[in-house]
């Protein structure tokens, strides 16, 4: 989840512009799995060097929640598309994601103390907005599948926690 608000959120929009300008164009069920793993990845990612890197109580345990509950929705995807027998298709959504976050995941890498702290909650809140946004409006919209509909609205409540619980982290590091 290392997308810093501008870069991410524009590569994201760029990439997902597209599909929701024209309905023929919407991503497909495994489409969707994809960029809804990848998603869920990156904020392990992001969760991980938070754990090793912040001294806050409070920022570290935000982390560790991050990465509980994606790896727990990434393992339900998962499970999910193996008993659908649907193989998730890389797509250009999920690589403009990756990129974002290897470049937001350096820069972080480099911060310390209360810069990374400041950073990384910043990031999160921004992030979850970003794939909040992008699962009401274009991912279960798209979803055929009601099974998969499903997973992404359950993932959709559990996320807009997550952004509720960045904002008031971030707001305690003020």
């Amino acid at each position: 989840m290392f997308i810093r608000p501008t870069a991410a959120l524009a590569a994201f929009l760029l990439v997902s512009a597209a599909p929701l300008a024209e309905a023929a164009e919407k991503p497909t069920d495994p489409q969707i799995a994809h960029i809804a793993y990848t998603a869920g990845t990156i904020d392990i990612e992001a969760a991980k060097l938070a754990i090793k890197k912040s001294k806050t109580k409070e920022v570290v345990d935000f982390a560790k929640d991050m990465e509980r509950d994606h790896e727990a929705v990434n393992k339900q995807a998962l499970d999910l598309v193996k008993k659908l027998k649907v193989k998730p298709e890389d797509n250009a959504t999920s690589q403009a994601l990756t990129k974002a976050a290897e470049e937001e995941r350096a820069k972080l890498a480099k911060l310390t103390g209360a810069a990374f702290d400041k950073a990384y909650i910043e990031n999160e809140v921004a992030y979850h907005k970003q794939v909040d946004d992008a699962l009401e409006t274009l991912l279960i919209p798209s979803a055929s599948n009601a099974e998969l509909k499903s997973l992404l609205e359950t993932g959709l409540k559990i996320f807009q926690g997550h952004e509720q619980h960045a904002e008031h982290v971030a707001g305690s590091l003020k």
